[in-house]
């Protein structure tokens, strides 16, 4: 993508690539010998009153709630970047222009197999105390399926509260052909053909969310914290799609920073090779069960 100094996390298993010249990004995850699941859109770009932002691909650290043009603050400039052996590295924004965060992201390869843990942690480097959550916006390669595991099924009328908010926004269209909502699994599906950005958010207990490509399938897993306040009406998990635009996010709850307080943000990784979905609900109880397997 024009990024000539980017690094190559290896555990012979699997592969992480990260920039250093633009972020705190990571652009690539691959099985060894496989394709990479992440996208690379390096041609596209948002133009803001701070300057140019570039989505590139992969996945980059935001802070919520989204807005314009704080969200989309340019990080088009080198990042400070150390390596801890041949697994593990840190890489750093000391400052943000305009929005006076440091923003720091530490990759860690698993020894063997493909997990990662990708840990943000952002800093309130202002004058003044601000609100704001940690949020973690992988890009995925198009053409594929994001799968989203619904609450576990409880009869009626043993079960009469609420399980999770599910949160729309003013474009999300629920006739749209790209989603689809099962008793077990919310799908939301790339389409070339279909450029119509939609978004749809969760208040996601189960703790994880899935993509499948190309016989690949991508696992993020992260946490709901009980009784905290998360951005945009509750969100811990969120999607976004448009084309072969397709994101798959994880948001911390909101917290109230003082100046030099820091948030931090885990999201654990894992690939998995010959799993294939397809619309029948049956074929994706394997997908559940890696995910539930590797999370313990």
């Amino acid at each position: 993508m024009g990024l000539p100094n980017c690094r190559v996390l290896s555990n012979g298993a699997a592969e992480v690539v990260v920039a250093t010249d633009v972020g705190p990004r990571v652009l690539g995850y691959n099985l060894t010998g496989g394709e990479n699941v992440l996208a690379e859109h390096p041609e596209i770009s948002v133009t803001t009153e701070w300057g140019e932002f570039k989505p590139w691909g992969g996945h980059r650290f935001w802070t919520a709630p989204e807005a314009l043009p704080r969200s989309y603050a340019p990080d088009n400039e080198p990042v400070e970047f150390d390596a801890d052996g041949e697994r593990s590295c840190r890489l750093v924004r000391e400052l943000e222009r305009n929005t006076y965060v440091r923003k720091e992201l530490v990759v860690t390869l698993d020894e063997a197999g493909s997990g990662v843990t990708v840990t943000h942690r952002v800093t309130n480097r202002g004058a003044w105390g601000v609100e704001l959550g940690a949020w973690g916006l992988t890009i995925m390669r198009g053409g594929g399926t994001a799968l989203i595991p619904q609450e576990p099924f409880g009869p009626h009328p043993q079960n009469l509260l609420p399980a999770r908010p599910l949160v729309l926004w003013p474009y999300t269209d629920m006739s749209d052909p790209r989603l689809h909502f099962g008793r077990r699994f919310v799908r939301l599906r790339s389409d070339e053909s279909s450029d119509e950005p939609q978004k749809i958010g969760f208040a996601n207990k189960v703790g994880w969310a899935g993509y499948a490509v190309g016989g690949t399938l991508f696992v993020k897993h992260f946490t709901y914290e009980e009784g905290a306040v998360y951005p945009d009406y509750g969100c811990n998990n969120e999607f976004f799609t448009a084309g072969l635009f397709m994101e798959v996010e994880s948001l911390s709850p909101l917290r109230q920073l003082a100046p030099g307080d820091t948030l931090e943000h885990v999201e654990r990784w894992h690939l998995f090779d010959g799993v294939n979905v397809s619309d029948d609900e049956d074929s994706l109880e394997e997908v559940a069960r890696l995910a539930t397997e590797i999370r313990g």
